[in-house]
């Protein structure tokens, strides 16, 4: 009697868990994701729309982006008779979280969204994003191990929370090096490959040329918003993210963010300042190098046409590779229908599908996010012929991902505040990073109660 009790027991676990088992390898690969509190149960996944279903997809992409993004889910559109994407753009990225939060108080959110991660960890609190697993897992329409590791490491991993997929990767970035070949050249300089090279080489390339003064190094306005990168290149660790505490005021802070103000206050590196982008003063020729997103590489194509010779590389290392790796993520939210779900589901996919991201890296400047792509003979051929969009994916070795607090945006906007004081020589770089710790963990403490 015993006996049977214990299999009834145990047949009834294996039903009721069937459909939501994780895979060895989703668990593998989210061994560094932290867990979020949630009672939310499981979600049930269906298969394909047997009925005609539309669905809205909001977006923050523009120009060119918009285009790339129009034209892959026109091709799902043709491709899928019962499914019908429809993109609302939502203006800036601001502009969207907003609109998000608004739709979601009055109930009337989207199917799918872009989104960064520290959103998704808040609409997960918040029981208002449907958990991919079981759609990951179907056997009829869901993604084989091959698939999963087919996604780029860091990019698996940051949507996955506590071994459960609530979005999948879309546009993704990292920081470069922009460099003018004929200033470097002009001035012997090598292309710097740690930070006394970079600090070296921005000291001999500040001159003045023609008449004209020219800067070694450019930073983009709101160097506190990246200062993770900095204190990771430095050893030291930014925020515990399952812990909620605030890290980066330590000597490995202290050591990066005197690095870049060292530059600023002797006048061999400056801020884009009015120009709003870095890109603007160096495809004129007033910077010789700067470090900027991979995905504004077509904007610098456009400005510096007639104007300068110039490439990307690596940026360069401290004591520790470390490239931040951003962007946002496609997430799909519970208050759709199973039929809209499932609609959704077969989008995500066809969005990060190989010819698609491939696709969509070629023409925006963002990163693919497959392997299979990055080794695809049309990745390769783009690469060859425009080098300057192939030098991301070579720091994906020390790629890491922001922490996915919620609240992450005000903790930035706080620690931006302090360096600016701190570049500004109105702190030193000891008291704004104090201050800044202060104001940092405020902001994650009132976010997170």
């Amino acid at each position: 009697m015993k006996k049977l009790t214990v299999l009834l027991t145990l047949m009834f676990l294996l039903l009721l868990v069937a459909c939501n088992t994780t895979s060895d390898t989703a668990k593998e690969t989210s061994k560094n994701a932290s867990p979020v509190e949630t009672t939310k149960e499981k979600e049930t996944a269906k298969t394909e729309p047997a009925e005609p279903v539309e669905i809205e997809f909001w977006h923050a992409m523009n120009g060119d982006h918009e285009k790339a993004l129009a034209k892959i889910t026109d091709d799902f559109n043709a491709q899928n008779d019962n499914i019908t994407v429809k993109l609302v753009n939502q203006g800036g990225y601001g502009d969207l979280s907003q609109k998000l939060m608004a739709s979601a108080k009055a109930k009337t959110l989207p199917t799918l969204s872009q989104a960064y991660e520290d959103w998704v960890t808040e609409y997960i609190q918040n029981d208002l994003v449907a958990d991919l697993t079981p759609y990951v897992e179907n056997a009829e329409t869901g993604m084989t191990d091959d698939d999963l590791n087919d996604i780029v490491d860091v990019f698996r991993e940051a949507n996955m929370w506590d071994g459960k997929f609530y979005s999948m990767p879309f546009n993704k970035s990292t920081r470069v090096l922009f460099y003018n070949k004929g200033l470097l050249e002009e001035a012997g300089v090598a292309v710097p490959t740690n930070w006394d090279e970079l600090k070296s080489a921005a000291d001999k390339l500040t001159t003045t040329k023609d008449g004209k003064n020219i800067v070694g190094m450019g930073f983009e306005n709101g160097v506190g918003m990246e200062l993770i990168m900095w204190v990771k290149q430095a050893g030291g660790d930014f925020i515990d993210e399952k812990n909620r505490k605030v890290l980066f005021n330590s000597p490995e802070g202290v050591e990066a963010l005197s690095f870049i103000n060292s530059m600023i206050q002797d006048g061999t590196a400056r801020l884009a300042g009015e120009d709003g982008y870095m890109s603007g003063p160096f495809t004129r020729g007033d910077v010789a190098m700067y470090i900027g997103s991979n995905a504004g590489i077509a904007f610098v194509a456009n400005d510096a046409e007639g104007n300068i010779e110039w490439t990307t590389a690596p940026v360069p290392d401290g004591k520790k590779k470390a490239s931040a790796f951003m962007g946002t993520n496609v997430t799909m939210f519970n208050t759709a229908t199973d039929e809209e779900k499932a609609a959704a589901w077969e989008y995500m996919k066809f969005l990060i599908s190989k010819e698609n991201t491939t696709y969509w890296a070629m023409n925006t400047g963002y990163l693919p996010v497959r392997y299979s792509a990055l080794e695809s003979e049309d990745w390769k051929k783009f690469i060859q012929e425009n080098p300057e969009y192939g030098v991301a994916q070579e720091q994906f070795d020390g790629g890491f991902y922001d922490p996915r607090v919620v609240g992450a945006y005000g903790v930035k906007n706080a620690i931006n505040k302090e360096v600016e004081f701190v570049l500004l020589g109105q702190k030193s770089v000891e008291q704004g990073l104090e201050d800044a710790e202060k104001a940092a963990q405020a902001e994650l403490d009132k976010a997170n109660r």
